[in-house]
C-alpha cells in the first residue's frame, strides 16, 4: 500500500497519472522476493512531487508496514553524499586540490606504489587500489586497520583502469578528517546536513531514529541489524567511514538533491558553488566509464540509471538497496530507498530503480525542463553516431571499415563508437586509428606509438607518431574510413588536421570517407580572424581558416573537399536538434575532456584566444587545475596585468589578479604573477580579441621579458603578428584580423549543413 504526497500546489510540470505505473512495478518485485518494501521520492528543484511507501519495513521477527519516514542505511550512497561532498567543501577553501597526492595528507600511505595516487583518482575509482581488503584487516581496531591500508599495493597502475573500490573512499574520509581536524561524521553534519535542515541524516543514528530504521539481516550471534551500519568494515571502524555508514530518509535526501539541482544552495544555505557542482558532476572518461567526483554518470554500475535521463544526470547506488539519481537536464531527482537484504540477505533492486527513473523522466511535461538549474541542457542533440545507429548502420553495410576515433567517440548514452561498429551486423570493423593524445586522450607528448584496443583486440594505428596520415598499406583491406572525434572549434586544434589528412588518404585509396558529425562546442555562428596566411599550412594550421571558424567537423570536411576539389566520396552523417548559436552546455551532451588540458567548456571558450600565447614564454595554466583560465609569468605584476586586460574592454570577460605555481610545462615550479580569466557572458565574448588584447598588453608592459617571436606559430598571420610586435592597439589588431574573413564566409556558406 502506498502513501502519496504532493508537496506543491496543483499545476506542477509533471504528469501525475504517469506515476501510477510505479506501484504495480514495485508490487511485482515484492512478490518475486526482490525486496520487502521501499520508499520512492520524485521531484525537482522546487520540491517533492511524488512520495510513496510500498510493502513492509520488516517481515521478521514481526511484520510492520513501510512508512515514508523510515530511516535507511544508505550504504555506498555515503560516498557522494557524505565523503565526496565534504571533499568538495575542502577544495572550495583551497585546503586540497584534485591533483594533490593522497600521501601528502596521510602519513605512511605513500608506500608500496601509492605515492602518486591523487585525490581525483580516488574520487573516480582510478587509483588502482583493491575493491576491498580482507575483513580480518579491521578486526584489531581502527589503528591497526589503517596501518594495513597503508601497506596495500595498487593492483593495477594508478590512473589506467576503472576499479570500483571501497578503499578509495575510506582513504578520502581519512583525508577529510586529517585536514579538518574533525571526525568525518561531525564535519559532514556541520558543513552539509545541518545547514540544509537534514535533521534525520547522519552517521550513528540516535535512539529515536533507530526506532524508525529498516532492519537488514540477522546477526551471527542473534538479533537483527537495525539502525546500525550493515557494512562490516564500517562497523569495525566504529560506524563512521568514508565508504559507508550514512543513514537518512527520503525527505531528507530530497533536500540534498534539490540543493544540487539548484547549483549548490537551498533555502539560503549555500553548500557548494555552482562551478563546484558542475565540476563535481561532470562525467570523466575513466577506462570507458563515465564517472563524476564521487558520482556515477554512465558506467558499468549504471544499471539503476533511467533510460530517458539526460547526459547531465548523475547518481549512485548502495548495496543495501538504495539509489539516487539527479538529472539537471530534466530538473529531476529520483530517490529509491529499500532494505532489499531483509530478511534473508538476498534481493535485487537495481533494475527496478532504473525502471522507476525512466517513468519519472517520461512524466515530465514537454515544457517542464525550461526553467531548471543553471547548468541544465535545453534539448539533447542527436549525434552523427546516434543517427548512424538509428539507421541500422546502413551506410556501412557490407563494408570493411577503419575508424579514426578516441575517447570522445561515444554515442549519447556513452557507448563507444568502437563497440557499436564492432557489434553491428553486416559491418566488419578491421582497424582503428588514433589522433594526437592517443586513443584515451591522456598522452601529452609526441611520438605516440601504435597500440591495441583491449576490449576488441583491434590494432590501433597512431596518427601522431611516425606518420600523421594513414599509410596506403593500412587502407588496402578497407572499403570505408570513418572519422568520429569531438573537435573544439579552433583552427590550431589538431583533430581537424588529422581529419583532413585522413580524408585525403582515403580518397587516394579509393575509399568512402565518412564523418560522424558532432556539435561545435563553442558555437557554430561566431567567426573570428585572423585568417591563416596562404602557403603557411602546417599540422597546427591545416587549411586557410580563421582562428575561430564556427563550423562542425562535418561542415569542415565538406569545406576541405570543396576547396581542394577532392574527387573521392565524402559522406557526412549529420547531427540533429542542434542550435548553432549555443555552446555545449545547452546541447544535452556530456562533456568529455577532448585532450589532457581541455578540462572544461570554460577552457574551450577561452582557448582560441589564450591558446595563441602558449608557444611564447607565458604560462597559460598548464600544470594547474585550470589550463587556459590562467596566464602569467614570474616577471608579471598581477594587478598591473589584470587592470590592463580589463582596460582593453573585451566584452563578456573579466581578468582578476592571480598568483599561481604550475607543476608542469612553462615556468614549472615558479611562482607566476598573472590573471585569472572569468567569462561573464559567453554569447558576446570574442575569444580571439582577448588573445590579441593580452598580446598587445604583454608587448606594451613587458617588451623585454615577453618573447614575442613565437607568437606567430599558431597565429600564422604575418600582418597581425608584425602589428602586434610594433605596438598596435587592440582596435588596430581587430581591423587587421578581419582581412580575408568575408571571402572565407562566402566559401563557408557553401559547406554549411545546419541553419545559421
Amino acid at each position: 500500500m502506498a502513501c502519496l504526497i504532493a508537496s506543491r500546489a496543483v499545476g506542477s510540470e509533471f504528469d501525475r497519472q504517469a506515476f501510477n505505473a510505479i506501484g504495480p512495478l514495485v508490487e511485482k518485485a515484492i512478490e518475486r522476493g526482490e525486496l520487502p518494501g521501499c520508499v520512492v521520492a520524485i521531484g525537482d528543484r522546487q520540491g517533492i512531487e511524488f512520495l510513496a511507501a510500498f510493502g513492509d519495513r520488516s517481515v521478521e521477527p514481526e511484520r510492520a508496514a513501510m512508512t515514508t519516514d523510515t530511516v535507511f542505511d544508505l550504504a555506498s550512497l555515503t560516498k557522494p553524499v557524505a565523503t565526496a561532498t565534504s571533499v568538495m567543501r575542502l577544495l572550495e577553501r583551497g585546503q586540497l586540490r584534485l591533483r594533490d597526492k593522497a600521501a601528502d595528507f596521510i602519513p605512511g600511505f605513500g608506500q608500496n606504489g601509492k605515492r602518486e595516487i591523487t585525490i581525483e583518482q580516488l574520487l573516480t575509482h582510478a587509483s588502482g587500489l583493491i575493491p576491498d581488503n580482507p575483513l580480518a584487516d579491521y578486526r584489531d581496531g581502527p589503528e591497526l586497520a589503517w596501518e594495513r591500508i597503508n601497506q596495500l599495493k595498487p593492483v593495477v597502475t594508478p590512473g589506467t583502469e576503472f576499479k570500483y573500490s571501497d578503499v578509495n573512499f575510506l582513504v578520502l574520509g581519512r583525508i577529510v578528517e586529517q585536514i579538518s581536524g574533525k571526525p568525518l561524521n561531525e564535519f559532514a553534519a556541520a558543513e552539509i546536513y545541518r545547514p540544509l535542515g537534514m535533521s534525520e541524516t547522519g552517521y550513528l543514528p540516535g535512539e529515536s531514529l533507530q526506532k524508525r530504521a529498516a532492519p537488514h539481516t540477522k546477526r551471527p550471534e542473534g538479533g537483527w541489524i537495525v539502525g546500525e551500519v550493515h557494512d562490516p568494515r564500517a562497523a569495525l571502524l566504529g560506524g563512521v567511514a568514508g565508504h559507508a555508514g550514512l543513514f537518512s530518509t527520503a525527505e531528507d535526501l530530497s533536500r540534498y538533491a534539490r540543493m544540487m539541482l539548484a547549483g549548490g544552495a537551498l533555502d539560503g544555505a549555500a553548500i557548494l558553488g555552482n562551478a563546484t557542482v558542475e565540476e563535481m558532476t561532470r562525467g570523466r572518461d575513466v577506462d570507458g566509464n563515465l564517472r563524476g567526483l564521487g558520482w556515477d554518470s554512465n558506467s558499468v554500475y549504471s544499471r539503476n540509471r533511467g533510460e530517458l535521463m539526460s547526459n547531465s544526470a548523475f547518481g549512485h547506488g548502495g548495496f543495501t538497496g538504495t539509489g539516487m539519481w539527479i538529472d539537471p537536464g530534466n530538473d529531476l531527482f529520483v530517490i529509491f530507498l529499500s532494505n532489499r537484504l531483509h530478511p534473508d540477505d538476498d534481493g535485487s533492486v537495481n533494475d527496478l530503480i532504473g525502471r522507476i527513473s525512466t517513468i519519472a523522466c517520461a512524466a515530465i511535461r514537454p515544457d517542464a525542463s525550461t526553467s531548471a538549474a543553471p547548468h541544465q541542457a535545453e534539448a539533447r542533440v542527436r549525434l552523427g553516431v546516434d543517427q548512424l545507429q538509428a539507421d541500422g548502420f546502413e551506410t556501412l553495410q557490407g563494408k570493411r571499415v577503419g575508424l579514426i576515433t578516441n575517447h570522445t567517440g561515444v554515442n549519447s548514452r556513452g557507448v563507444r563508437t568502437i563497440d557499436l561498429l564492432a557489434d553491428a551486423e553486416g559491418v566488419e570493423l578491421v582497424r582503428l586509428f588514433s589522433p594526437e593524445h592517443g586513443p584515451s586522450g591522456v598522452l601529452d607528448h609526441g611520438g605516440i606509438k601504435d597500440a591495441k584496443d583491449e576490449k576488441t583486440g583491434l590494432p590501433i594505428a597512431s596518427l601522431y607518431g611516425e606518420r600523421r596520415k594513414p599509410a596506403p598499406e593500412q587502407l588496402q583491406d578497407l572499403d570505408a574510413l570513418v572519422f568520429d572525434i569531438q573537435d573544439i572549434g579552433c583552427r590550431f586544434y589538431t583533430y581537424i588536421s588529422t581529419m583532413r589528412l585522413a580524408m585525403q588518404a582515403a580518397h587516394e585509396a579509393g575509399l568512402t570517407y565518412i564523418v560522424l558529425d558532432r556539435p561545435n562546442p563553442i558555437d557554430g555562428v561566431t567567426v573570428e580572424g585572423p585568417m591563416l596566411d596562404k602557403g603557411s599550412e602546417s599540422f597546427v594550421g591545416t587549411h586557410p581558416l580563421p582562428v575561430r571558424h564556427g563550423m562542425t567537423v562535418g561542415e569542415l570536411a565538406q569545406l576541405f573537399a570543396t576547396d581542394q576539389k577532392a574527387e573521392g566520396e565524402l559522406v557526412v552523417v549529420p547531427i540533429s536538434d542542434w542550435d548553432a548559436s549555443s555552446n555545449q552546455d545547452r546541447s544535452g551532451q556530456l562533456w568529455i575532456n577532448p585532450s589532457p588540458n581541455m578540462r572544461s567548456l570554460r577552457a574551450a571558450i577561452l582557448y582560441p584566444g589564450i591558446g595563441l600565447l602558449e608557444t611564447t614564454n607565458i604560462s597559460v595554466g598548464r600544470g594547474t587545475d585550470t589550463p587556459f583560465e590562467l596566464l602569467g609569468a614570474p616577471w608579471i605584476d598581477p594587478w598591473e596585468f589584470a587592470d590592463a586586460i580589463n582596460a582593453a574592454g573585451v566584452p563578456g570577460v573579466r581578468a582578476i589578479p592571480r598568483y599561481f605555481t604550475p607543476d608542469a610545462s612553462k615556468h614549472e615550479g615558479d611562482r607566476c604573477g598573472g590573471a585569472g580569466l572569468i567569462v561573464t557572458d559567453a554569447e558576446v565574448f570574442p575569444s580571439v580579441d582577448l588573445g590579441l588584447a593580452v598580446a598587445s598588453t604583454l608587448r606594451r608592459l613587458y617588451p623585454e621579458e615577453w618573447q614575442s617571436e613565437r607568437f606567430n606559430r599558431l597565429l600564422i598571420n604575418k600582418s597581425v603578428f608584425d602589428a602586434t610586435v610594433n605596438g598596435a592597439s587592440l582596435p588596430e589588431l581587430r581591423e587587421l584580423s578581419r582581412r580575408g574573413v568575408d571571402d572565407f564566409l562566402k566559401r563557408r556558406e557553401r559547406a554549411l549543413i545546419y541553419p545559421r
